[in-house]
Formats: structure tokens, sequence, C-alpha cells
């Protein structure tokens, strides 16, 4: 068994003699963390960048959905159902923190099927579970859909803001103004999707894509294998996660996805609208969807002045070169969901790298 230590020395070793220009995106929010946890961007050498992407499913909600949940919260009779990290982001207004503070009930769960519990507990009132995140967080969703469809549960549904990361990506690469040489590619994702949504990047934009783990040295050794990659002038798909991700993927679990889920057009913050990158209910499923549900008006995206969460979503810029982080935009007071979310980019580096702006 090899040593880690002595490893990952050898690994450092080799990267820190890249001497080109290189640029590395990470599209996991917990890869974002890991990395400023780690204080791998002090240790790599600086013309070896690594960019946040995508990757954060709170983040990339377009500001017209927050709204739009925010008034459903504020509808008589519903139970909005949602994940923590949901709470504070900013609507145009408001924010569903501070919704529940004026009275509107708003419960935090961890698991799509506490939802269904709550709603068994009041037959009376509408239980609504705000369905957020990628392919990881979709196949339970799906699992609960099917749960309250076979137990005739009539005052569940779920508003599905799931999005897919394929299309994002393509997203990202047809854009000129994004200049990235290879992608560290999400391991939770990939665990359900395997290779296919990278195929794309590979074949059309010729950008390597490793699926690398969440430890510090299965990211260096993801690095490794990119620059590799990189030098030998090849773009392949490469698996650094073997003890999770399979090339195939999850089966099972695509096939929750499948059975309920079916694509659509989505808005994602910073990338705007995506054809076929987010995921709507099936008709057969349409009663328990509560977008068809509810009479929600359609909201209009607001720019919120000076905050550049969208070009750090897209790896322009580094949350540094925002003007208000860490001075208006502070995780006490956020003012984009990039510093909202655990996994944002912005919280990530305020808490981890504000001693050491690289």
């Amino acid at each position: 068994m090899r040593n880690s230590k002595e490893y990952a020395e050898r690994l450092l070793a080799d990267i820190k003699r890249e001497k080109r220009e290189v640029s590395l995106m990470e599209v996991c929010g917990t890869h974002t963390v890991a990395i400023a946890r780690s204080g791998l961007r002090s240790l790599v050498p600086p013309n070896l960048k690594l960019l946040s992407g995508p990757g954060c499913p709170v983040c990339v909600t377009a500001q017209s959905d927050i709204d739009a949940v925010i008034e459903l919260a504020r509808r008589p009779g519903v139970i909005l159902v949602t994940f923590g990290d949901m709470m504070r982001v900013p609507g145009s207004e408001s924010s569903l923190q501070e919704e529940k503070a004026r009275g509107a009930d708003v419960r935090v769960v961890y698991s799509p099927s506490d939802a269904l519990e709550i709603a068994r507990q009041n037959p009376e009132r509408e239980t609504v579970f705000l369905g957020i995140g990628f392919e990881t967080t979709a196949p339970a969703v799906a699992l609960t859909i099917e749960q309250a469809a076979a137990s005739g549960l009539a005052n569940f549904s779920v508003w599905s803001l799931h999005k897919l990361v394929g299309p994002a990506l393509d997203a990202v690469f047809s854009d000129e103004s994004v200049k990235v040489d290879g992608l560290i590619c999400p391991g939770h994702v990939s665990a359900v999707t395997g290779v296919k949504p990278y195929e794309p990047v590979v074949s059309r934009y010729h950008k390597p894509c490793v699926i690398t783990g969440f430890e510090t040295l299965d990211i260096l050794e993801g690095i490794w294998l990119l620059l590799r990659q990189l030098n030998q002038g090849v773009a392949e798909i490469e698996i650094q996660y073997r003890r999770i991700v399979r090339p195939e993927g999850n089966p099972l679990a695509q096939a929750a996805i499948e059975r309920v889920f079916t694509a659509t057009d989505a808005s994602w913050r910073g990338l705007g609208i995506i054809p076929a990158s987010g995921l709507a209910i099936r008709e057969e499923y349409g009663a328990w969807d509560a977008q068809r549900r509810f009479d929600i008006p359609e909201g209009k995206e607001r720019i919120i002045k000076g905050c550049r969460c969208g070009d750090v979503l897209r790896g322009v810029i580094t949350p540094y070169e925002c003007p208000l982080f860490g001075q208006a935009c502070t995780p006490v007071k956020p003012v984009g969901p990039c510093m909202v979310s655990q996994e944002g980019a912005c919280a990530a580096y305020y808490r981890y790298g504000r001693s050491h702006r690289l």
C-alpha cells in the first residue's frame, strides 16, 4: 500500500514542474470546499489556476425561481419543506428565512422522505418539497414522488428546480470568455451518471476530464492526471475516483430519474436559459407537481448591483475579484447565493482563504 504522504509529495513535485499557464475548473461544490479548506491553491504553482464553476445547486438557482418559491411560501395553508441551504438565499425582496420569521410555515429537512411524513401529519394542508440539486439528489426525490403516488398522498407535491450537469458544461465551454483547459469532474454526480455527461466536453471542445474524489490526495492526483493529458496532447475521460464511480454510473438511480422526470429548459444564474438542462416532473406524475398545482406568476430576473456571482459560477473571475466580497457581502449578511451556500465558492473563499488572496 503506497505511503500517502510520500505519494502526495511526488504528485506535488510533478505538478510544480508545469511551467505553462493552465486553468482547471472544478464543477462540484464539495470540491470547491475541499480545495479551499486544504489550501491547495497555495500549494500549486501560481501558473496553475484552480477555478470554481457552476457546481453549487443553490448558487445556480435563478433569481426568478427563488422569488417564485418565496411567493409559494406566502400562500395560506402551504407548508414549504426545503434543505437548509435554501433558507438564506436572497430573493428580490426577501428570503425563506425572512418569510418564516413573518409567519410562513417553512421547514428544514435532511431528506425528501421527511417531507412525506410532514404531509401525512398535516392532511388538511398542502406540503410542498423544494427539489434542489443535480443528478445526485434527483433519484431520491423521484422515489419520494413515486411513494406519494403509490400511497395516494394528495396533499404532497414537489417544486422541481433540479439541474443537469452536462448541458451546463456545454454552456460553459461554448462561452469564449471562459478560459479553461481541463475539468475536475464531480464524484457524487458521476456515481449516478457515469462518464456520459462529459463526453461532449471531450469530443466537441477537446478538454480533458478527470472524475475525482474529495480527499486532498484524490484532488492532487486528479490535477496530476489532467496535466498529464494536457502534456500528451490528448483529451479523455479518466476516473480517479474508481472506488466509487463506474463508467456506466448507477443504472437504478438513472432509471428512477427517467421514470419520474423529463428534461426541460431551465434558467441558471450566470448562464441564462440552457436547453434541456432542468428536470420537470412527467405528465403521469402531474398530480404531485407543485408547479402545475399552484398558479405562481413567472418572476423576472433582477440584477443585484455589484454582485458578480454569475461570473464566479462561469469561472470568469475568482470571488476575490467581486467588489462586494468580504465587504458588503459576507456569510452573516450575504448579497448573492455564492456566499450563502456551504458549497458556494464565495463562502469557501471567505472561510478558508481570506488571509492569503491568490
